[in-house]
């Protein structure tokens, strides 16, 4: 029937993940139960704007817990690759920009730990797709919104 989505993540993430979670449900909890407690003892609740601020809360909280009760139970644990020959999830990949002729280093991980600004890359997204097995000297090409990019491999660490 309905196949539940796999989220690439590294044990350590895993892990952070699971810690949230257990903050979340235990002092999180706690302190927005005590919000509407406390709200609630102001009287009328239909004129209550701490009321209708703690219940909101509440309400984000417990989205916040499901989405990483999902996360969690979805996760696929994925080592980092040990080969330097061509590129895997543990790859450091240090290209060149043929349009703009400039150099950078990637780090290639799951989805759940991409953070472009740091240089880490989804192997989901277009342009860690385009990497994953290519190998030193190879040329790819992808598109983006910004058109047609093109790179080449010059380093996997």
């Amino acid at each position: 029937m309905f196949k539940e989505a796999k989220y690439k993540m590294s044990e350590e993430r895993l892990s952070q993940l699971k810690e949230e979670l257990v903050f979340l449900q235990t002092v999180r909890e706690k302190e927005v139960a005590q919000q509407i407690k406390e709200a609630r003892s102001f009287g009328d609740l239909t004129e209550n704007s701490e009321y209708d601020e703690a219940k909101t809360e509440q309400g984000k909280l417990y989205a916040k817990i499901a989405e990483i009760k999902n996360l969690v139970e979805n996760a696929e644990i994925v080592k980092a690759s040990d080969k330097t020959d061509s590129v895997g999830i543990g790859s450091r990949v240090t290209v060149r920009d043929l349009v703009h002729d400039s150099e950078d280093t990637y780090e290639i991980v799951g989805s759940q730990e991409a953070d472009p600004i740091l240089g880490r890359i989804s192997d989901d997204s277009p342009f860690g797709k385009s990497l994953m097995e290519r190998k030193k000297g190879d040329v790819i090409e992808y598109e983006a919104l910004a058109g047609v990019m093109r790179f080449e491999i010059l380093k996997i660490d």
